[in-house]
């Protein structure tokens, strides 16, 4: 078994979005609850601790941490059409942040093999001086920074299988070669960002790799991007850390999306992230929840994956691949490689 650590807190269900909001404290009861069911004693507790405000002036502007820091105590502030606060909310989202640099630290410092924060409010919308898409603070974004100014990262790799395009983390590192984003997301969807040929500015020009696909891809096509398109760029990379976005609304049934990836999907994922950091970073994996809607999916893919993590499972990503139909998988690896060749030479369509 690998050492795993798990962040967790009673603190992130005081965040409450507003009846009938998808981004619900239920999200995380389920996880929460499946933790306990099926995997206690196998796991490492990590506690959160509150974000310093450095760690989040490296990602956002000091007014909007000021007016999110406004809204503690309030019984219901909107921020953007889709995100709201509630009034737990802002320390909800300190403790996101901050629990997830907490488990960097620990995996950085190799107290744990890898870990995963069971997180909310999500982050990977979050601008640098706007709430959006559900997310207050982008916690990814900041753990990544925090991996660099605080424990001697030089490169790290955020790999985002979210439904949606992380467009705040995206512009967050967009002109940065020391961070490369990489993101799969149905598109055209919200909120718009992540086409083909957005792959980052001046020097940093193929430090963003986006893989937009249409509606009805599933495992085949997920894992086969990871295994043919991800790995060969980390490699050629050699991240630090790699860092996941994890975002379980590509699930089959998730109704606010309309991919096809099962529980099965996610694992070999899972896989993918974790053999190679094995090659490149001693094994250091870090992820943080992002979206997921459909409470039987989060269950069972949450569970996928931290049991990956753990290595209570070995899902192998190139028999999931095999056992479907490759064709529209070898049409988009072919459009990625068209422009991302350019500056990744592994890359082979």
């Amino acid at each position: 078994m690998k050492k795993t650590g798990i962040v967790r807190d009673g603190r992130y269900l005081k965040h409450d979005p507003g009846a009938y909001h998808p981004e619900s404290p239920r999200r995380l009861d389920v996880l929460y609850s499946m933790i306990d069911q099926e995997l206690k004693g196998k796991y490492v507790q990590v506690d959160p601790i509150l974000a310093e405000e450095e760690a989040l002036l490296w990602i956002h502007d000091r007014s909007y941490i000021n007016m999110v820091a406004s809204t503690a105590g309030k019984e219901y502030t909107p921020l953007d059409p889709d995100t709201s606060t509630s009034p737990g909310s802002y320390e909800a989202a300190l403790l996101a942040a901050g629990g997830l640099c907490k488990a960097v630290s620990m995996v950085m410092e190799g107290e744990l093999d890898n870990a995963f924060a069971v997180v909310r409010p999500p982050g990977h919308h979050a601008e640098r001086a706007r709430a959006m898409g559900f997310c207050l603070f982008n916690n990814v974004a900041i753990g990544a920074r925090y991996a660099q100014k605080s424990l001697g990262a030089k490169k790290v790799l955020i790999a985002d299988w979210d439904l949606h395009h992380g467009n705040g983390t995206q512009h967050s590192f967009e002109d940065d070669s020391t961070v490369l984003y990489f993101s799969t997301h149905q598109y055209p969807y919200y909120p718009g960002s992540g086409s083909l040929r957005e792959v980052g500015t001046g020097e940093a020009k193929g430090y963003t790799v986006n893989v937009p696909l249409s509606v009805g891809n599933g495992d085949v096509e997920y894992v086969g991007i990871f295994e043919k398109i991800l790995k060969p760029i980390a490699r050629e990379y050699r991240p630090d850390l790699i860092m996941v976005s994890a975002g379980f609304d590509i699930y089959a049934n998730d109704p606010l999306g309309g991919m096809n990836v099962t529980a099965t999907g996610f694992a070999a994922m899972t896989r993918c992230l974790l053999d190679v950091a094995e090659e490149v970073c001693n094994g250091r994996v870090v992820a943080t929840l992002e979206g997921g809607y459909n409470m039987q999916g989060l269950r069972e893919c949450g569970k996928a994956v931290l049991e990956e993590m753990m290595n209570l499972r070995q899902t192998d990503p190139t028999e999931v691949v095999q056992k479907g139909n490759q064709s529209r998988l070898l049409d988009v690896v072919a459009q990625v490689v068209k422009v991302q060749g350019e500056y990744w030479k592994n890359l082979v369509s």
